[in-house]
């Protein structure tokens, strides 16, 4: 199962307009990042989680020409609004691109692009739409999805079980519950929001992501969805063996 990290920032991204980096540091190139996103693949089968704001320049950026399915977290703008960017893919396939996003997601993705599911004039549906559900299989991954508070909606957090080979994707939280306690538990691969060093009120802070790391015992992990004061150096000095920063294009087969 190859990874690629397509985007590695917050809402924002880094640097926010008006060129803020923040306390990054603007000449390390890894502290440039785009809005969320994940692209996984193996010889069967590839797929990409959210369809960001950046998604035609992170597609063009990887080589990615095709797709044989996208799944969302949830409908919030950072995660969504390059929906757009999939009718390319959709022309290289002949046929819709097969989507997946919980019940309220899928609702919300809908109501505010109605013709990329439903058509307009001669114009043919870009996603097929499908209700996610708990557990399903696409090519030789398995794919098991959790439940995660993020404030007032919630997001899906996924597993994709490949060889017997664990990778856990969790963004867009702000408390481990129970259920995700154990849907985590020892995964080979914990790729997870690490927002910023101060606590937020939907997402995970350094603090409580150290903790959990350690709680849930997983093998690796890797941060993801920072914001501009994650600086990369500064915070690689300062993370135990098992744990990188994650970047824009960053890449592993496992």
């Amino acid at each position: 199962m190859r990874l690629r990290l397509l985007g590695s920032g917050t809402s924002s991204g880094v640097p926010i307009i008006g060129n803020n980096w923040g306390t990054c540091d603007p000449s390390e190139a890894k502290n440039n990042r785009t809005r969320a996103s994940l692209y996984l693949e193996t010889d069967q089968i590839k797929i990409l989680i959210d369809t960001s704001p950046d998604m035609r320049a992170q597609l063009l950026k990887a080589d990615i020409s095709m797709l044989n399915a996208v799944f969302w977290t949830h409908d919030h703008a950072d995660h969504c609004h390059g929906i757009d960017d999939l009718r390319p893919i959709f022309h290289r396939r002949g046929e819709p691109i097969p989507g997946f996003a919980r019940s309220e997601t899928l609702s919300g993705l809908k109501q505010r692009f109605s013709y990329v599911f439903d058509g307009y004039g001669d114009y043919r549906p870009t996603v097929d739409a499908h209700v996610l559900p708990d557990h399903l299989k696409l090519g030789d991954i398995e794919i098991s999805v959790v439940d995660q508070p993020h404030a007032r909606v919630s997001s899906a957090g996924f597993c994709f079980k490949h060889k017997n080979i664990r990778v856990g994707y969790a963004t867009d939280f702000n408390d481990i519950t129970d259920e995700m306690a154990k849907f985590y538990q020892g995964v080979d691969l914990w790729i997870v929001d690490t927002l910023r060093e101060r606590p937020h009120p939907s997402h995970p802070h350094l603090a409580m992501i150290l903790e959990w790391a350690e709680k849930l015992k997983v093998k690796r992990a890797l941060t993801c969805h920072m914001d501009n004061s994650m600086d990369y150096a500064t915070l690689s000095k300062s993370l135990p063996d098992y744990m990188d920063v994650g970047y824009d294009g960053w890449t592993i087969e496992i």
